[in-house]
């Protein structure tokens, strides 16, 4: 998918960027001409998303990074200005989830997840944009999920985190926009990157993800990133304090099945409206 938006002369930094949505994220970001600081706790697999788009003729740095350090994403932040100049966007993807019965989560799940997906937003978010505030300008994008929107079963660790990705994107959206800063979120419904594949079962894709779209399957991570950028340039230079679903139309219904061929009236049914 090639962007529609320049970003010539724009420094963005992307946590979470060498594997999902946050790698899709940075190439599009470095074709459509920004210089990206991709930073991930996995350096080696950012070192090489770095030499890719270098490869394509973009500008990228890799920077190793545990969102969960304070200390750690103040160092990434004046490294990515160092090296590009004041940063005006940031693209907060990092995440991961440890699914378990709320019953019997052990504690150190509950706080790697909260930890990374919240916590560790608000770290990136924070030590970013206090340099916004320094010169007025600036546009974040938080990664949420549809899992913001309502339970799931097996992770009350991470949509307590996304449910707080709300809020906080609500908050800085209030305290900063005075101040030249958009604060906006996106909310994936499933999109086919690693941490989806590896963590659902292959049935539950295609017999209740699948199902219950009405676009009918996940979003590609480009699909999301092209959301991103919208939210991240001008275009959308009067919003703020959204949290925009991108969920092929998951969000829009309830008892949904077959794609919206959902059976729910008799009458329609009988009328051959529907088939069984």
């Amino acid at each position: 998918m090639n962007p529609s938006f320049d970003f010539s002369g724009h420094v963005v930094m992307v946590t979470g960027g060498a594997s999902g949505i946050g790698l899709a994220t940075a190439e599009a970001l470095a074709a459509a001409g920004a210089s990206v600081g991709v930073a991930d706790l996995q350096s080696h697999a950012a070192r090489d998303v770095v030499e890719a788009i270098s490869r394509s003729g973009g500008q990228a740095i890799a920077l190793p990074l545990d969102v969960r350090d304070a200390a750690a994403t103040e160092a990434a932040v004046a490294e990515l200005e160092a090296r590009f100049g004041p940063v005006g966007g940031l693209v907060t993807a990092a995440g991961l989830s440890r699914p378990a019965p709320a019953e019997s989560m052990d504690e150190a799940s509950w706080d790697l997840v909260v930890d990374t997906n919240l916590k560790g937003m608000f770290l990136s978010c924070q030590a970013v944009g206090r340099r916004m505030l320094a010169h007025g300008r600036g546009a974040i994008v938080n990664i949420s999920s549809v899992n913001a929107l309502g339970g799931f079963a097996g992770r009350s660790n991470y949509c307590s985190a996304k449910f707080g990705v709300t809020g906080l994107t609500d908050v800085l959206a209030i305290e900063w926009g005075r101040r030249g800063i958009r604060v906006n979120a996106v909310a994936p419904n499933g999109v086919d990157t690693p941490l989806v594949r590896n963590g659902i079962p292959p049935s539950f894709v295609t017999e209740v993800l699948e199902n219950r779209t009405p676009l009918g399957r996940m979003a590609e991570p480009a699909e999301v990133a092209s959301v991103v950028l919208f939210l991240l340039s001008d275009a959308a230079s009067y919003v703020t304090g959204a949290t925009l679903p991108v969920d092929g139309g998951l969000c829009a219904g309830f008892y949904t099945n077959r794609q919206g061929a959902d059976l729910a009236s008799a009458a329609l049914l009988k009328a051959g409206v529907y088939q069984a």
